[in-house]
């Protein structure tokens, strides 16, 4: 038995769902641990181009069961859209293949407008979300105010339980927010639409992985967002409303006897990043737009341009160190390669001292970047499958980065397919 965790090392968006999509031939379970639709995992095979949102990244593969935990926020309505779009391509999906935890909470509809709602209030300070009603959503959760997603099977109980939500929740919507209350009759509309679909998915996945553990079956856990967005050690409160670090796995699995064997972290060989917040390493100007169109850096999810930098030495050791990476995949390395002298932000410039360490959220923004350029090697390194058939350079840059994060780089990934993969 081998149980293994996938996760970002960054701001997120770093090539997660390709990792795992690539690396699930080795597995037989694949769990989403938390995080809900707010993000979005790129999937290229021999299926199509895929962005899943809630699906876990083993979907694609035969004979694979797909979890979605208990840490999960369950959007019923974006998961069923979800499932239409994926299966029109020819992907099974069955009961057998996807399996929804019964106690993962409910993201319902005025999540969403709450998310939006309170974004227009702070204006120029907003947080950037994605208005998909992640932080009300966990807000609700940790006040106890949700519906646990096992209720579906309990009509009778379901509706007295979301007509006291309804009438707390419309209290907030009028009064403060003055818009208007939502009714009855509109959510079990939303219910049959999108919550009666997937009633045949519900089941007690904790009791399957426990058994599937006695088994020596080879799980692997699969979050969304990187180090920098978790909530506890991210740039609060520029992050999400879930805990994005390995260590979160066994508890938002509904596993939480999990011992983790290994920790694969996901780094891009440059920077990226979605949404508000300091961003030390960040690009501007031509150059920024050149590195943008050549890595097609726009949201999964929204759609947003991504702010763009060189690689980040101080917040992806940073990320290593959250996360207790064992081993790190660098993807997207082929982008570089127009290159002639690659940027890498190898210090920070914080009130006149060169630092090596992250710096605490509150001053975070009073850093600056120390620039140094290394070598490019400017010729297509897309159908190198070797590492020691890349040019020199491509060698030399994987190794400094390697070395100077102090984590083993185990793949590094030279285009978005499935086998455009150097295994080291």
């Amino acid at each position: 038995m081998s149980n293994c965790v996938i996760v970002g090392i960054n701001w997120g968006d770093e090539g997660k769902g390709r990792m795992v999509d690539l690396l699930t031939e080795r597995y037989d379970i694949v769990v989403r641990y938390q995080g809900g639709g707010n993000a979005g995992h790129t999937v290229i095979n021999d299926k199509g181009k895929f962005a899943l949102h809630l699906l876990p990244s083993g979907i694609f593969r035969s004979g694979v069961v797909n979890i979605l935990g208990n840490g999960v926020a369950l959007d019923p309505e974006n998961l069923w859209k979800e499932m239409q779009e994926v299966r029109s391509k020819d992907v099974e999906i069955t009961p057998e293949t996807l399996k929804i935890s019964d106690r993962a909470s409910l993201l319902l509809p005025w999540h969403k407008d709450l998310d939006v709602l309170e974004e227009k209030r702070l204006k120029d300070k907003q947080y950037g979300s994605t208005k998909q009603g992640i932080a009300p959503f966990y807000s609700d959760k940790y006040q106890k105010k949700t519906l646990l997603v096992g209720e579906l099977l309990y009509p009778d109980e379901l509706e007295a339980h979301l007509q006291d939500l309804m009438e707390w929740k419309n209290l907030i919507l009028t009064q403060v927010y003055g818009t208007e209350p939502y009714t009855m009759e509109r959510l079990k509309a939303w219910i049959r639409d999108y919550c009666e679909p997937i009633l045949p998915y519900i089941c007690d996945t904790a009791s399957f992985l426990k058994k599937a553990q006695s088994d020596g079956k080879n799980i692997l856990f699969e979050a969304q967002l990187g180090a920098l967005r978790d909530l506890d050690f991210g740039i609060y409160p520029y992050t999400t409303s879930s805990n994005t670090l390995a260590a979160f796995a066994p508890i938002g699995s509904g596993l939480p006897s999990a011992r983790i064997d290994d920790v694969i972290g996901v780094v891009k060989a440059y920077s990226t990043c979605v949404g508000e917040g300091p961003f030390v390493c960040e690009m501007f100007g031509a150059e920024a737009d050149l590195l943008r169109e050549e890595g097609s850096e726009y949201g999964a999810k929204t759609g947003r341009p991504r702010r763009v930098g060189p690689i980040d030495l101080v917040a992806t050791r940073y990320g290593v160190e959250a996360q207790s990476a064992t081993q790190l995949a660098l993807t997207k390395l082929d982008i570089l390669s127009y290159i002639d002298k690659i940027p890498v932000c190898t210090h920070y410039l914080l009130d006149g001292k060169v630092i090596d360490g992250f710096p605490f959220p509150a001053v975070l923004d009073k850093a600056e970047p120390v620039i140094e350029y290394v070598d490019g090697w400017q010729c297509d390194i897309s159908q190198i499958r070797r590492f020691e058939d890349l040019p020199q350079a491509a060698q030399a840059y994987v190794t400094y980065i390697e070395e100077a994060i102090h984590c083993p780089i185990s793949f590094v990934s030279v285009g978005a397919e499935r086998e455009s993969i150097i295994f080291r």
